[in-house]
């Protein structure tokens, strides 16, 4: 399989504001049905991007241009994933595979597609970004800087929307009857295994280890070609049909 040099895919249109990106995110929602995997995760990211956006809207956020430039890089490199895939599988990042392959799959649950989107996108995308925004903005991704803080304040306002959003991918009269069937919920282990403040956490981590290795273009894409595998094969897990008797039953 013929890959892109991870730390060298490039989005080719990047969006230019927050609106933008909630647009083409929209644009992507309204290409397939609504149960397609991309159209779960580009929903959740979008309810995401715009309760975040309200949330920041009129308050005074350190370091708001380096906010709005990662925000607005991270989501290019989720268009830039679509769009090589769309062209030539093989070109897209090995972190979205598992949710592109799968998305039309029967059996797993719109919260698995919509948490398997955003562990490729934030284990494997927002290091890319954050490295090159703090290049483009010659700033250093230091834990005492008023970027890290801003950083981890939109990791609070996240960790709330996700939690708000959470039920709506789990809500109907099948999914109460099924947790009545089966006391320990596949669906449950799943969520268990997603926690979107540790993931950015190891984002910033694995983020300031791509600024570091900005220099060696090589020895850069060695390790995010590594850790893009890894993203992958957490992606896989995250995708195991959760498909019980019921789930069967009210498909036929």
């Amino acid at each position: 399989m013929n890959v892109v040099p991870a730390t060298r895919l490039r989005p080719p249109a990047p969006a230019a504001t927050v609106a933008n990106v909630v647009a083409r995110l929209r644009e992507i929602e309204a290409s397939a049905p609504e149960s397609d995997g991309v159209v779960c995760f580009a929903r959740l990211y979008r309810e995401v991007t715009e309760a975040v956006a309200a949330d920041l809207r009129g308050r005074a956020i350190e370091a708001p241009e380096f906010v709005t430039r990662l925000d607005v890089r991270f989501a290019g490199l989720f268009f830039a994933a679509v769009d090589a895939w769309n062209r030539s599988p093989g070109a897209a990042p090995r972190a979205w595979a598992p949710l592109f392959e799968a998305r039309a799959c029967r059996g797993i649950a719109p919260l698995q597609f919509a948490l398997a989107g955003m562990n490729a996108h934030i284990n494997r995308d927002l290091p890319v970004a954050l490295s090159a925004t703090c290049a483009e903005l010659r700033i250093a991704p230091d834990e005492d800087s008023a970027q890290h803080d801003a950083y981890e304040h939109v990791n609070v306002l996240l960790g709330q929307v996700e939690q708000r959003l959470k039920p709506t991918y789990l809500t109907g009269l099948l999914g109460a009857l099924d947790r009545l069937v089966h006391r320990v919920h596949r669906l449950d282990d799943v969520v268990a295994m997603w926690d979107v403040a540790r993931a950015r956490d190891a984002a910033w981590a694995n983020g300031r280890a791509l600024w570091t290795l900005r220099d060696d273009g090589d020895l850069a894409d060695d390790f995010l070609a590594a850790l893009d595998r890894g993203v992958g094969l957490a992606g896989r897990g995250l995708l195991v049909p959760a498909d019980t008797f019921l789930g069967r039953l009210a498909r036929l």
